[in-house]
Parts: C-alpha cells; structure tokens; sequence
C-alpha cells in the first residue's frame, strides 16, 4: 500500500515522520530541487504543534533549537505609545516558543530515512492510482496526501475552494545582524515580536535565530491588486523603502528608522485564505493536509495545524494500515472539527487587525481582564 505525499511541507514532513515512527512507509515529492533550493521564511510560534512533535518523537530535539526568548511581545501604537510589554523569564515553560521555519524543516527531514524526500518532483495530476509530474514521469499510489500548500495541485480532486484576498498586502523586509549592525534598534525591537498599529496599518518585527529582524508592513482593507497602484517601486530597493517611509507619515520616527535600516530585500506579499470550515466528501485515496485543506490568516496557527495534521493522518494510518478509507475519513472529521475551530479565531483576530482601534483592541485580546 504505497502512501504519496505531494510536498515536502511542516505536514507533510510530519506525516511522513509519524508514519516512520510507527514502522510505515511513504513516498514525499517535492517540486524543489533540493532542501537548499530556497529561503524557508522566518519564526513560527509553536504551541499546539507541540503535540505532533511528541507523537513524532522528536520533542526533545525541537526544544534544543527553539527560542523561549522569542515569547516576549511589545505592543505600540504608531505616535511611539508602549501599550503592553511581556518579557519572559530565561526559566519559563515553552508554551509558545519560537523557532526558525527552516530549523524546523531540517528537524523533520533528518529524521526520515534516506530516499524518503525525492526532489524535483513537480505534481501535475493524478487519476486511477498513478501520479504525473512535470517532467514526464509518473508514480503509483494507493493513497495521496496533498500537503503541498496555498497553491495545491492536489486540492481540485476533492473541492472546488480556492482561496480568496482578505484586503491584506504584505511587504516584507528586515535587517540583517541588528545587534552589531543597529543595537539601538535591536534593543528597542527586544527579543520576540514587536508590534505596531495605526493608520489602517501594522509593522510587525521579529526576531531571528539568525541575528535578522524580519519586518512585516500590512495595508489592511487593501485590494487584490493594490500593489498596481501603491507607488512602491519594488525593482528599486531604496526608492521602494524611501515609499514606506511615506506611507508611514505621522508615524514615530523610531519606526521608519527600522524601514530606513533595512537591506535591499523587498518583498510584495497578497495575504489569500480558503473559507473559514471548508469540508469535502470524504474520498477513499485522497486527502489534504495543511494550507492545502485549510489556509488561514497569519495570526499563529496555520503552521500549528499543519503539524497537527500530519501527526492525526499518520496515528489514523497507523490504526488502520490494511483500511485506508476508514483512516482518512477517521483523520477528516477530527481535522474539520479542529482546523474549523482555529480557522475562526484566527478570522476573529484578522478582524481585530483590520479595525480603526486595532492597538486597543490587540491589547484587550491579549489582555482580557
């Protein structure tokens, strides 16, 4: 009984270990060249996910390279306000540390056999239990797991979902080595995440495990194709930054000071999501895991729930490896019900964001009393 799974992905990864754990074979292809083929983003906050690494067996070895430090949080307004502060003592449990996304993905690829990953697989269909890739080849499979993003290929052979821009655009940029390159910047950033409201906007910053601080500017209530209109030369780093810095007026200085440090990296970003409790007919070969089955807005779970995922498929396989159908239906019922539930909150908190008080209201949510 061969198990396919079409991205090399937090899911699909933790699928693949989860499965190995419990003496199961599968097969992940991945479009990529190669691990190193590209950059794998910034820190995830690691919380539920946590229970996936343990079913994985690999909850030790993901605490050695997780940043407790990175659980502080600064919240601001834009005239410089400091509305809420958590530092975290050096002792503190690691309900939600951070961790670097391609730590993490190294974690999981060393831990599956050799020949588990094979790359520079591009999916391009599927049908009667053979796989097609883009250069012409083909595989067999009894079971396919979509774990292969925003974008699935293999999404379409079970619902006609597609996801939708939530008025969110993105630029990302951020500063390599902050603590020797701009300390005061460092220390004002802190060791976490930094957050910034006003205007209709968000600057979020964020610590690396690599020394950079990643900075994230949201345009909310923005449309699709506001980058056509938004003035923000994106082949001219310096002009491009320069046009940040204008978006941010009536900003403290102190934040377009962040903007002005920044390196030549600048990047657009259109925030889509699927809707919020997608189901499907369950199928007996076909399943979905992670931004595949249900991508949401960036507020701290999606990488969460695909871990969850991967280790929920791969306990259901493992109940019932001569009885497909019945594991994935098992796996689908427990996922719609928790994916929903996340879904739903992480579309309250867009809306927390997206609100002309966001400040205020970020703080009454992460200060209730």
């Amino acid at each position: 009984m061969t198990i396919a799974i079409v991205g090399a992905g937090m899911g699909g990864l933790a699928l693949a270990r989860v499965l190995h754990v419990h003496g199961m074979d599968s097969v992940v292809y991945e479009r990529e060249p190669s691990r190193e083929a590209r950059g794998q983003g910034g820190m995830l906050d690691i919380h539920s996910g946590q229970r996936a690494l343990r079913e994985a067996g690999l909850i030790d070895r993901f605490h050695a390279i997780a940043r407790g430090e990175g659980q502080d949080m600064r919240l601001l307004e834009a005239d410089g306000t400091l509305l809420h502060q958590e530092d975290t003592p050096d002792d503190a449990p690691l309900a939600r540390p951070e961790v670097d996304r391609a730590d993490l993905r190294d974690l999981l690829l060393d831990s599956l056999p050799e020949g588990t990953v094979r790359w520079g697989h591009a999916f391009t269909s599927a049908d009667n239990g053979l796989l097609r890739f883009a250069d012409g080849g083909s595989a067999p499979y009894d079971l396919l797991v979509g774990a292969d993003g925003a974008r699935s290929r293999v999404r379409p052979l079970l619902t006609d979902a597609r996801p939708e821009h939530i008025g969110q655009n993105v630029v990302e940029v951020g500063i390599p080595d902050i603590d020797r390159t701009h300390p005061d910047l460092a220390a004002m950033v802190g060791r976490g995440n930094y957050w910034v409201f006003g205007n209709g906007m968000c600057l979020a910053a964020q610590r690396n495990g690599d020394g950079r601080v990643r900075i994230g500017l949201s345009f909310y209530n923005t449309p699709e194709d506001w980058f056509a209109t938004a003035g923000i030369p994106f082949d001219d780093p310096a002009a491009a930054k320069a046009r940040l810095i204008e978006l941010l007026s009536g900003w403290d200085a102190r934040f377009t000071a962040l903007i002005a440090a920044c390196d030549d990296s600048v990047v657009p970003r259109s925030i889509t999501t699927l809707p919020v409790g997608l189901t499907w007919p369950s199928a007996s070969d076909v399943t979905l895991v992670g931004d595949a089955a249900h991508l949401m807005p960036p507020a701290g779970e999606g990488a969460n729930m695909a871990l969850l995922d991967g280790a929920v498929l791969g306990l259901a396989l493992a109940a019932h490896p001569d009885d497909f159908p019945t594991a994935v239906a098992e796996y689908e019922r427990e996922m719609f019900a928790r994916t929903g539930a996340a879904a739903r909150q992480s579309a309250r908190v867009q809306a927390l964001l997206t609100a002309p008080d966001a400040a205020r209201k970020m703080l009454a949510f992460f200060r209730p009393d």
